[in-house]
């Protein structure tokens, strides 16, 4: 049997060329490419918008800020949201101008504050939501920011010159290394309540008077002066040599603030920071100790709400 052959003995039969695609085969066999990222796609843009919008209308979770650099001491601060930019306004809060977002005239809110800006001859500017979102740093916006210049921060002296003024007994509270703004904010709140002088902080390592402390004091800020020391030890040493009486909260306090005979007289309050406490420095500059009593399940209180407690027990003290 030839080896090209069949069973049947016949030649087998030589096949011609195959016809050809044109390389139509060869451009299929290629695909469309890699799927592109979301962020290439028509419609990402606007339902990443829409999410936004709807999150920030129902007052939903924070969108994370980005990573911030070094703010210059100079440079101005916002407030956003409804509420706060019309608080603030309200309060006489300075401002320099106010951010609107289109397409929110129907909130009663928005209105008001447009009226008090004008009034107040504060420039008002219609940005977008993407401008809006880089002028607050990822906060909660809801469409409108307000735009604050850089705090104008008075010497520790004048705290005490303030009190002496008014013919009143000193008040002042002392802010050790408390970083974050809101219980700035917060403490400001309860200190314009309970009658304070004002605050002083530190210079380095803490909160300043920033959009989020004006957010979070409702505009109480307007009102109360905060002083800044560059050394918070040397501040409260000269408040002792001109006669008040430096109060620390403190949970390992022998005495509780209730029971402090010092709170009717000239008095700073110090309230440590989040974490620590009051420094080793501090510590030593106080002339007492004082603790909040409350249940052992709970540890220590947070920074504003400590200073709450520790004011309302000086006011009432001297009202007695």
């Amino acid at each position: 049997m030839a080896a090209g052959g069949r069973a049947s003995g016949r030649p087998a039969k030589k096949k011609g060329p195959s016809k050809g695609t044109g390389g139509q085969g060869r451009r299929s066999l290629q695909g469309k490419g890699a799927t592109p990222p979301a962020e290439m796609r028509h419609w990402y843009k606007d339902k990443s918008r829409a999410e936004r919008i709807a999150r920030e209308e129902q007052g939903g979770t924070r969108r994370p800020a980005p990573t911030r650099q070094r703010r210059s001491e100079d440079a101005p601060e916002y407030i956003g949201g409804r509420n706060p930019v019309l608080e603030a306004l309200q309060a006489g809060v300075p401002s320099n101008a106010l951010y609107v977002a289109p397409r929110l005239e129907n909130d009663d809110r928005v209105r008001d504050s447009i009226k008090i800006a004008a009034e107040r001859g504060i420039a008002l500017l219609e940005v977008t939501r993407d401008k809006l979102d880089r002028l607050t740093e990822g906060g909660v916006h809801q469409g409108i920011a307000l735009q604050i210049p850089a705090y104008d921060y008075a010497h520790p002296s004048e705290l005490v010159e303030l009190a002496q003024d008014a013919a009143e007994t000193p008040l002042i509270v002392a802010l050790d290394s408390v970083t974050d703004p809101r219980n700035l904010g917060a403490i400001a709140r309860s200190a314009t309540a309970f009658g304070a002088h004002g605050l002083l902080i530190p210079s380095r390592r803490a909160a300043g008077v920033t959009g989020g402390a004006w957010k979070t004091s409702a505009g109480t800020l307007a009102t109360l002066r905060v002083a800044r020391a560059a050394n918070l030890t040397a501040a409260l040493r000269e408040y002792r040599d001109a006669g008040l009486f430096v109060i620390g909260l403190d949970g390992s306090g022998e005495t509780d603030i209730g029971d402090v005979q010092l709170l009717s007289e000239p008095a700073v309050i110090v309230v440590g920071s989040e974490g620590k406490g009051l420094s080793r420095l501090v510590r030593e500059q106080c002339d007492v100790l004082a603790r909040i009593p409350m249940h052992a399940a709970a540890e220590s209180l947070n920074a504003g709400v400590a200073a709450g407690v520790a004011l309302y027990e000086v006011a009432r003290h001297r009202r007695l």
